[in-house]
């Protein structure tokens, strides 16, 4: 019997926005996923002092973005989990509770992939999942030297392009700091729940820093 394809998208989510969603739908029909699982991180290692959302707003942001796709779903598997939110640790978790008939589907961009070697176990990663390279711009990976690093990637990687959408997270936050619209950039209801919320304000964030 066929392994049945998972796809996995760890992330901050700060906030989650459309590109975020374009390319969990797009990798879910090239790679024939029967879902893609998006994953807040709970206390990302790399964003260690950095003035990140409480994990609450942004899986609730998440919930509100992926509510109109039944393929599209979320776990709180990171955010539940004390420590430092390693990839590896939470393929791991999600092995034990989906059992050996799942291949799990890893996504990142090209700027996650030409870091990989810098990645807790990196190696242990390609034996939890195959790893999903979306485009993204601007960023260009050196396949021979992440394949020295890290032997057998190429083997273990799928490289899916998708449409051209540059937003990013810290785009959106700059723009709702600046006053400046981010209509159709996330979802409505995101848009939403960020301006409900108070989040990204400079107001904000001098209340956090106090």
């Amino acid at each position: 019997m066929p392994a049945r394809r998972i796809g996995v998208f760890g992330g901050t989510f700060d906030p989650i926005h459309i590109g975020h969603l374009v390319a969990a739908e797009e990798v879910r029909v090239e790679c024939h996923l029967s879902r893609v699982v998006f994953v807040p991180a709970g206390s990302p290692p790399h964003k260690q002092g950095l003035n990140i959302t409480p994990p609450e707003h942004r899986l609730a942001m998440v919930e509100l973005a992926l509510q109109d796709n039944p393929h599209l779903t979320v776990s709180t598997i990171d955010i539940d989990r004390p420590g430092p939110s390693y990839t590896v640790d939470m393929l791991s978790l999600l092995h034990e509770q989906w059992g050996a008939g799942t291949d799990i589907y890893f996504i990142m961009g090209r700027d996650s992939l030409a870091d990989l070697p810098n990645w807790h176990e990196p190696q242990r990663l390609l034996q939890l999942a195959y790893l999903v390279c979306v485009d993204r711009p601007r960023y260009e990976v050196d396949m021979a030297r992440l394949d020295a690093a890290i032997p057998g990637i190429t083997e273990r990687l799928v490289f899916v392009s998708i449409p051209g959408i540059a937003f990013s997270s810290s785009d959106i936050q700059r723009r709702v700091r600046a006053g400046r619209p981010i209509k159709y950039q996330t979802p409505e209801a995101v848009e939403a729940y960020i301006y409900a919320q108070n989040l990204y304000s400079p107001e904000r964030d001098e209340a956090v820093e106090r």
